[in-house]
């Protein structure tokens, strides 16, 4: 029998293909990965979570020097820079990209520019130039990512109506912004701009914010962005968007069905991503597709024996950055023969990295109740943390879903000051499949912002301390 050259063919080298091949590389498998970009990191380096991030952080350091009187700081004179701010934003993603070429030499694995196609069984093609060659493979794994998603008859020009992507370039800080979609990137660009001074208004067709997250999470968020004066209208459909020299005007519907009209320098879609499947060759497999997302099985494996997917293109699974990754770690480590734990929906974590921070992880109260669950509730709110005083970001509050009989942990859903760090707890309770009970008897460090947790699961049973 002929042995094929590699052992597993990556396609795409996003968080999830850079984060598989690394571990395929580990567990001693012969791996190369196909990206058609000349540089490593897919999406989420380059254009989403870290870039994004990078400016949220400026944002927020911003935020503190304006409100230094209050801590006892005298600052004048203070201005932007935003040529200063795009500069360590891309510097901080090159010295990353730069970072996994060094892991993937560390780690032997091989990579190729060019665009990826599943050909057949243990074949993949690599075009580039107009040049095809063929790459032999025991496995193949697809992560080709996802792109902004638009509103029919509303196509990004990359000036006026932004995407993700061109939202990064902006040459200077518009005076006003229109974002259409209230998910994770609608609102951390609404935090960011609100910030800098932008005039932002949200418009979210469906009747809350972050829709994805427990209801009362979405309703702490919008009362804290109106309080920001960040205009937000939920229920509201976009009918048209026209473009002058000034900028857009937007027509819409609110929840009340009236006509309304807003006009803003810029407008950002925010309304979802779509998986990038095309031109991938599934169409010569057996694996399925719907609407262009895959299906797999517990271990991201297709109908096709051999091809595996992961990442935003995964039908009912979310996407995210560090799911992808997880998924990848998954799919190759099924590749070399071990038995991986299959990927569980309600234990991959959920950040937003607004202002506040949203991070949440399992089912929300409707979720459990509607899954059959005698649920039983526990809040603890931020202002009891002396921590979150001291940091001057006591809003918000920790709401602990737990199971009634048992005080098993269902989900935990936080919104406040550095919700995104201390989400780590819940997610350990949850894969551990921990009770109330467990983390009431574990000792947290005083003073941290991160004890508020042992008073979340403490409220539960109403034995709460400080509050």
């Amino acid at each position: 029998m002929r042995v094929a050259k590699y052992d597993v063919a990556i396609i795409g080298s996003g968080p999830g293909g850079y984060i598989a091949a690394i571990r395929a590389g580990e567990l001693g498998l012969k791996t190369i990965v196909v990206e058609k970009d000349p540089f490593l990191g897919g999406t989420c380096l380059h254009v989403g979570c870290i870039p994004t991030k990078v400016l949220l952080h400026h944002a927020d350091v911003y935020d503190h020097f304006k409100n230094g009187a209050e801590l006892g700081f005298e600052v004048s004179g203070l201005k932007i820079n935003w040529a200063n701010i795009l500069g360590r934003k891309d510097k901080i993603v090159k010295k990353h990209a730069k970072g996994i070429e060094f892991l993937f030499k560390k780690n032997k694995v091989e990579w190729v520019q060019g665009w990826g196609r599943y050909e057949r069984p243990g074949k993949v093609s690599v075009e580039k130039d107009g040049k095809k060659t063929m790459i032999e493979a025991s496995n193949v794994l697809l992560i080709s990512g996802s792109e902004a998603r638009s509103l029919p008859g509303i196509e990004p020009d990359h000036k006026q109506i932004l995407t993700n992507r061109s939202i990064l370039e902006l040459p200077a800080i518009p005076k006003s912004l229109i974002i259409v979609g209230a998910g994770a990137v609608g609102v951390e660009f609404a935090s960011i701009y609100n910030s800098f001074g932008t005039e932002v208004t949200i418009l979210e067709a469906l009747p809350r914010v972050v829709p994805v997250e427990d209801e009362e999470i979405s309703a702490e968020l919008e009362k804290t962005y109106k309080k920001r004066n960040i205009n937000v209208f939920t229920s509201s459909m976009v009918q048209s968007v026209k473009k002058d020299a000034k900028g857009v005007t937007v027509t819409f519907k609110d929840k009340d069905g009236k006509t309304q009209t807003l006009q803003a320098e810029k407008l950002l879609l925010a309304v979802g991503r779509q998986p990038m499947t095309d031109g991938c060759g599934l169409e010569k497999s057996k694996a399925k597709v719907e609407r262009g997302f895959v299906h797999v099985g517990p271990y991201m494996e297709t109908d096709e024996p051999g091809l595996y997917a992961i990442g935003d293109i995964v039908a009912g699974l979310p996407q995210l950055a560090h799911a992808a990754g997880m998924e990848g770690i998954a799919a190759v480590t099924h590749i070399a023969g071990k038995q991986p734990p299959p990927i569980v929906k309600t234990r991959i974590p959920n950040c937003t990295y607004c202002e506040p921070q949203i991070g949440s992880i399992g089912l929300t109260e409707k979720q459990a109740k509607d899954a059959g669950y005698s649920v039983k509730i526990g809040k603890f709110p931020f202002v009891g943390n002396s921590k979150a005083t001291i940091l001057g970001n006591h809003g918000g509050f920790i709401k602990v879903v737990s199971e009634e009989k048992y005080g098993e942990v269902l989900g935990v859903h936080i919104i406040g000051p550095l919700a995104t760090e201390i989400l780590a707890e819940a997610a350990a309770v949850l894969h551990l499949e921990g009770t109330v009970d467990h983390m009431m008897e574990m000792i947290h460090a005083h003073p941290t912002v991160w004890e508020a947790m042992g008073d979340g699961f403490a409220s539960v049973r109403g034995l709460q301390i400080n509050v």
